[in-house]
């Protein structure tokens, strides 16, 4: 297996759950980018490899499973300065500085895992040292890189052990820089890195990102930005919210107002059309007046003529008021003309008061057919013709 595998698959080991998750969603989304700045991203994961050699330390990068020579210094480095100060360039000085062990150096041994054991396979490993090793486990340095899974679920794993005095004696010639690996890893049969790290998490040397505090500020301007922009647009929605229902409220009312008018022309037009009928129902005042005048004898007075519904009443004085009733009878205006109460004689006039009551006819309604004579009838009447 290659170095760059050996990597992968231990940063699958270490990135498992949650950041393993985030690693490979972040690792999809850089294949968007273009291919240069890829490669500026890619840079943040190259390393600077500590090689000894005899009586010198080979400083390498590696990037993306690719070592490229940089220089040698002559081993034992001081102990009370950092030796690659001044000897490199930004940003070769700022790269995780990892410590390469010869392979002569370290033991492997291969074994087999329950598939449970890959989200704590370092903490299962410290465990199988004593059994697997001749070493004890707190007298070497250890780690593990995953293999490949069997077709029964199992892992294949292979565990890496340094001594703790070999590592003592190459770190005790590193002078300062023994105190500012980011890890220790160790090299195979052709001297590439196998991709682990055996330096314990609690000794890793993490070097502080010198941005680290503004892009914390800028991050919190940025949330606290995106607050202000989420609480603006719910504010823009709620005052959208009120002038609709204030526009509701507006319609409403202009809808109501037009309801009633509405109504109101209904009515109106119920009425017309209701006193029109009524109106077509009986005959019109001037038509009774006007039968009136022409009915009504000499001698006689109207004081008073009032029509209330069907009901036409007159008061008057004649000098013969028992004879109006057969005078008034037969008009096609009104019907059952009737004296209303007894005569009354008035002494300044010597004519007789008189209330007159009849009831206006219906118009339209249909005047009654003559009777058909019946068959019998019809044959007499034609015998008596002969």
């Amino acid at each position: 297996m290659t170095a760059a595998a050996s990597l992968t698959a231990s940063g699958a080991r270490l990135g498992s759950g949650l950041r393993g998750f985030f690693d490979w969603w972040g690792a999809g989304l850089a294949q968007w980018l273009p291919a240069r700045l890829r490669a500026v991203l890619a840079a943040r994961g190259d390393r600077l490899l500590l090689v000894p050699q005899g009586d010198e330390l080979l400083l390498q990068r590696w990037h993306e499973g690719q070592v490229r020579e940089l220089t040698a210094l002559p081993l034992p480095l001081p102990s009370d300065r950092d030796a690659l100060d001044g000897v490199l360039r930004e940003p070769l000085a700022e790269l995780p500085r990892w410590l390469l062990l010869p392979a002569a150096q370290g033991l492997r041994r291969p074994l087999n895992l329950p598939a449970a054991t890959r989200d704590r396979l370092r903490a299962v490993l410290g465990f199988e040292i004593e059994r697997q090793t001749p070493f004890a486990a707190d007298a070497v340095l250890y780690d593990g890189r995953l293999l490949g899974e069997r077709a029964d679920g199992s892992l294949q794993v292979e565990l890496v052990v340094v001594p703790r005095q070999r590592f003592d004696a190459v770190g005790a010639r590193l002078g300062g820089l023994g105190a500012r690996l980011a890890g220790i890893d160790l090299a195979d049969g052709e001297g590439r890195a196998l991709g682990v790290n055996l330096l314990a998490p609690a000794q890793r040397f993490l070097r502080r990102d010198p941005w680290r505090w503004l892009n914390l500020g800028l991050g919190l301007v940025a949330l606290l930005a995106l607050v202000l922009g989420l609480h603006q647009l719910l504010a823009n929605r709620r005052a959208a919210a009120v002038e609709l229902q204030a526009t509701i409220a507006r319609r409403q009312t202009q809808a109501q107002g037009i309801s009633a008018a509405r109504q109101r022309v209904v009515d109106s037009v119920e009425g017309e059309t209701f006193l029109r009928a009524l109106r077509s129902g009986r005959p019109a005042s001037v038509e009774v007046m006007e039968a009136l005048a022409q009915r009504i004898p000499e001698g006689t007075y109207l004081e008073k003529l009032s029509i209330e519904g069907n009901q036409l009443t007159m008061i008057g004085l004649s000098n013969q008021a028992a004879a109006l009733v057969g005078q008034l009878e037969g008009a096609p205006q009104w019907t059952s003309a009737a004296l209303s109460g007894a005569l009354q004689a008035d002494p300044r006039s010597r004519l007789d008061r008189f209330t007159m009551v009849a009831q206006l006819a219906k118009l339209g309604a249909p005047a009654a057919a003559p009777a058909a004579p019946a068959p019998a009838a019809a044959g007499e009447e034609a015998g008596d013709a002969r």
